[in-house]
């Protein structure tokens, strides 16, 4: 055999075993990506007003799918979750205001909240909600067992458990864990 031959053999072997290599990679990734995404973390892009500030159109958060398994999720959490009433797979992002068991009284836009531990009620910090963004809303509920009320931090602007009732806690996806975009709000927890 001459030396072309061998050159050519050598590249032809390289080939080969350069496709083989691309394949048991792109097999490896796919079997750590998929499983990831579907189970453990969910891009996620905002679009709408209903948390702005805290959330605005564009912006892409990675979505925690895994800690709600071990604990409840708190008031005060931002969640995402399906659409308990939209028939197809629309997802929102809204923070929990009332947990299950509790009484939540809502009076000209103030929120008391009556449970075991403050039967007489507490009302909510809710600072984070900038003035605009204020109603005026009066309601009062009472909560089953896996039911959370939820609303938008654009309260003038936010379609949420003051329209179409309590969210029931088999809809709750989880919670967003990172912002990376805009680069300008990259962070962990955000919304907390």
């Amino acid at each position: 055999m001459d030396a072309k031959n061998l050159n050519q053999e050598n590249i032809s072997n390289n080939k080969s075993h350069s496709f083989l290599e691309i394949l048991k990679f792109t097999v490896i990734a796919l079997a750590i990506i998929i499983p990831f995404r579907a189970y453990i973390a969910e891009p996620f892009i905002v679009r709408g007003e209903s948390m702005d500030p805290t959330f605005s159109t564009g912006h892409y958060l990675i979505v925690d799918q895994v800690t709600y398994y071990f604990h409840d999720p708190k008031r005060e959490d931002v969640i995402v979750f399906k659409h308990p009433v939209s028939q197809n797979d629309r997802y929102l992002i809204k923070r929990i205001i009332g947990l299950p068991g509790e009484t939540l009284h809502i009076d000209d836009g103030k929120i008391t909240i009556i449970n075991e531990e403050n039967p007489d009620g507490i009302i909510i910090d809710d600072s984070h909600v900038i003035v605009k963004n204020r109603t005026k809303d009066t309601i009062k509920k009472t909560l089953g067992q896996n039911e959370y009320f939820v609303m938008g931090d654009n309260r003038v602007n936010s379609s949420d458990s003051r329209e179409w009732g309590v969210l029931e806690s088999k809809y709750i996806v989880g919670r967003p864990i990172l912002r990376l975009y805009p680069i300008s709000k990259i962070g962990i927890l955000p919304g907390v």
